[in-house]
């Protein structure tokens, strides 16, 4: 019994000294950020307030160019 306790306790030990891992997990959680920030600026269909706001300006140019052609 005492031997697999060693054996578990070395591998805990090997587990939590292995950082390889880590930059990935850490690119993950940065690109949940950005597609989480994404999302709240656009909305989940584009009806947030800066998707808003972006269509608004297209709007306003499309506009002024078939005015300036008319």
């Amino acid at each position: 019994m005492l031997k697999y306790y060693i054996k578990t306790t070395e591998a805990l030990k090997r587990l939590r000294a292995d950082t390889e891992g880590v930059v990935s997990f850490e690119y993950v959680i940065v690109a949940a950020c950005v597609v989480g920030a994404v999302i709240f600026a656009f909305g989940p269909t584009g009806s947030g307030a800066l998707g808003q706001a972006l269509q608004g300006a297209i709007n306003t140019i499309i506009g002024k160019v078939n005015a300036a052609l008319a």
